[in-house]
């Protein structure tokens, strides 16, 4: 089962490498993981997709909120929530495709950040089927290099 959980913290060194080690102590990978500041500089907030036995995360969860620089430990589980995930991807272009990748870029509302002669990086921000489709499309011209967020979620409520 997928588990999207928000950790807020204190924003101090080591705060990071002990929730992690939480997770691998477990033998749970990390698919994702994203961490900023957030309108308070003293806190930091961290979005971590697991995939793992609701039971096992369960327990995770309760540990967390044992550790003392946590705040407050959200499971998106089940609950009501807006996600999204940035890519930067850089695309193979000639001149006879460059207006095919400009169009696909319009409909997909994503914005070309950095031409050359020969690629276009384009910056793409949705949920992980819109990035998904659109990493898809783009095979067919010669992807060079992805880089992405990871997944950033907050409540509806």
């Amino acid at each position: 089962m997928k588990h999207i959980i928000s950790v807020l913290v204190q924003n101090k060194s080591g705060v990071l490498a002990r929730v992690a080690g939480l997770f691998s102590g477990r033998g749970f990978n990390i698919d994702s993981l994203c961490v900023a500041e957030t309108q308070d500089p003293t806190k930091s907030r961290m979005t971590i997709v697991a995939h793992g036995d609701d039971r096992v995360l369960e327990q995770v969860n309760k540990q967390l909120n044992k550790l003392i620089d946590v705040i407050k430990v959200t499971d998106f589980e089940g609950g009501e929530y807006v996600d999204r995930e940035l890519l930067l991807v850089k695309v193979s272009v000639n001149s006879s495709t460059r207006p095919e990748v400009m169009q696909i870029v319009d409909i997909f509302r994503a914005r070309i950040v950095s031409v050359n002669h020969n690629s276009l990086i384009v910056e793409v921000t949705g949920d992980e089927g819109k990035v998904a489709a659109f990493i898809d499309l783009l095979q067919t011209f010669g992807i060079k290099e992805i880089t992405r967020t990871g997944k950033i979620a907050m409540s509806r409520k």
